[in-house]
């Protein structure tokens, strides 16, 4: 059967039973926890399993002068009905061993029985039982299908535990708590099912002709034990003992067992008669145990938690159901005269997002697109593109959606060349990493009319960093101006974290940064040259700023923009208010813990890192600071005095300023022009040039010790790059 039918049908099962559900679940975790709490009084005696009737019946019968009744029930609690030596009525739990009284038997409240009555039947008689148990039959259905979809997306038995990739939290847990309860559900199931159909009599019981007892005649009376039932029979085998009313060898006990019920003659022990119990009425038992728990804590516990996971199901599902709708497709142009096509193969609809970001920005640019599912391919007489996003399913699968699109294309052949280009998405995690990307790829060369366009692109755990790679070899060669910030391909983020506003320093008409100090949840981890990712509007516009760590607080030094989504919006923030925003870590640009010698190169935003790490410098790492900055103002005067003090304590070895709008003007590139030999010793002896801030400052930067290098070395600064002896984290 193919995917799209167990995950359809799981669908449609869950959504015809999710109100009954909910019911049925809330109801069953009360009644978990009730059987968990039955247990909690100690009216069970030690070695209860070990008892014979031999020994408690002479017992309890010294004891009490007149018995009517004994039962053992599935707690294995003791409890008697006779009159004791004062002539009392009894009915208590005893000490079998000894015929103590341990306690009265505790009816249950009223709020356990109307939430019996309500799971058992929705206060709906026989309609409701019959509601009930179809609904746990539906539950079966509804594991078998979910045990289908995991074994469909692990591929096999054996990796049915293997790791799962973290697609979102709904998906995760679902899948992931979906296996540790299939087992506990199916016999929640199956059980309910079980009890349903015999309480409508669905197993018909033998009649008394066809069952067979067995007549055992009473033997002459004899003094031999051996021959005694009562030495042979545990106590934890009986349900229920019918004393006899008199000490007449014709009056027997009537013991109930598990599985038959007996007669015993009350002088010898001897059998006289057995009648076997109906096998469904021991599979009912089996059920009522199954399905209650009564008969085990640690079972009653399972299926509590259980129940919760149900719970937990309807809304993971229904999230997911609903994350896919989110990512329905919405065409402006139809495909017979569109010039652009794009083809989606998407299993939850992440890939679809990416698509859809294509699309909308090539219909702003006035072109004709239409979107469809990869089992939607078709002739298109008007394309000129034809670009394919697709995920893979499981271990080189198709997606849902996908799964007819190869034998599609060789029944459709398109009338003109088209331009073909795949951009396949998967995890790593897989061993078949986009296996179904290579295999689109590999059969669209085979056809005559595709022109291969570019490469095929795979894109790791939806990173939005390595689709813009592709983003910008696409829109390079097609000429259309395509956005290239990763935050444009992003999901609205959730999960942020709150910081609190420590302090913020003000600006001037000369000063034209601030310095934001912002605390930390206690559990964050991060260091200097790690970002800090904002969303100030509330969509998926993210703004990137370079942290320092100062005292274990965020440090960021903003320039202020007049229309800075980002600037503007931290800049009003006021000090003891809470914002949130995500910790990236950058491993890229942490201060190197090898290096003999590592150079600094900032320009006013870019220094935040750098103070921080200066002033984590513990190992005393020979740093020296290059800053650009435009005039010396109030602020600039506080990093001369702060390099002054880092400079004493041995965590700073020199600091170069270059002010640029002053009388004696200078730019950081003159100060590498003027110390080209120390910039050349330091990385032909291994050092490290670390440089952070603007995209322009990096390019004059670059290109000024690009120069140096050919002249000293005759290598350009592409080497070191590579060795990762300069580093840069420029916006």
């Amino acid at each position: 059967m193919t995917l799209s039918f167990w995950r359809y049908s799981h669908l449609a099962l869950a959504v015809f039973s999710a109100a009954f559900l909910i019911l049925a679940s809330v109801t069953g975790v009360i009644l978990a926890v009730d059987a968990i709490q039955e247990k909690t009084p100690g009216y069970r005696v030690e070695n209860f399993d070990s008892i014979t009737l031999g020994e408690t019946l002479p017992v309890l019968r010294k004891t009490y002068p007149e018995i009517t009744e004994l039962n053992v029930d599935h707690n294995q609690f003791v409890t008697l009905q006779g009159i004791d030596q004062e002539d009392n009525d009894v009915n208590a739990y005893i000490d079998p061993r000894t015929g103590k009284i341990l306690g009265e038997p505790i009816k249950k409240s009223e709020f356990i029985q109307w939430t019996t009555a309500l799971h058992r039947s929705l206060f709906l008689k026989e309609t409701g039982r019959f509601i009930v148990g179809f609904i746990s039959f539906l539950l079966v259905l509804i594991s078998i299908s979910g045990f289908a979809l995991v074994l469909n997306r692990q591929r096999s038995i054996r990796s049915l535990f293997s790791k799962i990739v973290k697609e979102n939290f709904a998906q995760y847990y679902h899948v992931f708590l979906g296996r540790l309860s299939l087992i506990p559900i199916l016999v929640i199931a199956l059980s309910g099912t079980y009890l349903t159909l015999e309480k409508f009599n669905f197993f018909l019981e033998k009649t008394d002709s066809e069952e067979k007892t067995e007549i055992v005649k009473t033997p002459t009376i004899s003094k031999k034990e051996d021959s005694s039932i009562f030495k042979t029979t545990l106590l934890s085998d009986v349900q229920k003992i019918e004393f006899p009313f008199s000490d007449d060898p014709e009056e027997y006990y009537i013991i109930t067992l598990n599985d038959r019920e007996i007669e015993v003659n009350q002088i010898t022990g001897t059998l006289v008669s057995e009648s076997k119990s109906p096998m469904t009425t021991q599979l009912s038992d089996l059920s009522l145990d199954l399905h209650t728990g009564r008969t085990s804590i640690l079972w009653a516990i399972i299926l509590g938690i259980a129940s919760l996971n149900i719970l937990f199901f309807i809304y993971s599902g229904f999230a997911m159901t609903l994350k896919r709708r989110a990512s329905r497709i919405k065409n402006k142009y139809g495909a017979e005269e569109s010039k652009f096509i794009f083809l989606v193969g998407s299993e939850n609809g992440s890939t679809l997002r990416f698509a859809n970001a294509i699309h909308k920005q090539l219909l702003a640019h006035g072109e004709k697109v239409f979107l469809a599912e990869l089992n939607n391919y078709a002739a298109y007489p008007k394309a000129e593109h034809l670009v394919i996003f697709t995920s893979t399913h499981g271990l080189g699968d198709a997606p849902a959606n996908a799964n007819k699109f190869i034998s599609l294309v060789n029944k459709t052949e398109q009338q003109q060349k088209i331009n073909v280009s795949v951009v396949g998405f998967g995890s790593k995690s897989y061993p078949d990493f986009c296996g179904f990307a290579h295999e689109i790829d590999t059969e669209l060369a085979k056809q005559t009319w595709a022109e291969r366009f570019l490469e095929l692109q795979t894109i790791n755990d939806k990173s939005s960093e390595e689709f813009v790679v592709w983003v910008k070899l696409w829109s390079d060669k097609t000429g259309i101006p395509l956005y290239t910030t990763p935050s444009i391909y992003n999901e609205v983020p959730k999960g942020l974290q709150k910081l609190k506003v420590l302090d913020k320093t003000s600006i001037s008409d000369t000063e034209h940064t601030f310095i934001l100090t912002l605390q930390a949840n206690v559990n964050a981890k991060f260091t200097s040259g790690d970002l800090l990712a904002i969303y100030p509007a509330n969509d998926n516009r993210e703004r990137l700023y370079s942290i320092g760590n100062h005292d274990d607080n965020i440090q960021l030094v903003v320039k202020l923009h007049p229309s800075g989504l980002g600037s503007s919006y931290l800049y009003n923030v006021e000090k003891g208010s809470i914002i949130k925003a995500r910790i990236i870590n950058n491993t890229a640009f942490h201060f190197p813990k090898k290096a003999s010698k590592v150079a600094l190169i900032s320009n006013g935003t870019g220094i935040a890192p750098f103070l921080g790490m200066m002033e984590q410098n513990k190992k005393k790492t020979a740093i020296h600071l290059y800053c650009g900055f435009r005039t010396e103002t109030e602020t600039v005067s506080g990093y001369k005095k702060f390099a002054d003090k880092m400079i004493q304590k041995q965590q700073l070895q020199s600091f170069h300023l270059a002010l640029s709008r002053e009388d004696n003007h200078f730019y950081v590139m003159d100060l590498i022009k003027r110390d080209a030999d120390f910039f050349m010793d330091l990385l032909m002896h291994g050092g490290v040039i670390m440089i952070c801030g603007s995209l322009a400052m990096q390019k004059d930067v670059e290109s000024a010790l690009d120069e140096l290098c050919l002249v000293k070395t005759a290598k350009g600064i592409a080497d070191y790059k590579a060795k990762g002896q300069i580093v840069t984290d420029c916006y």
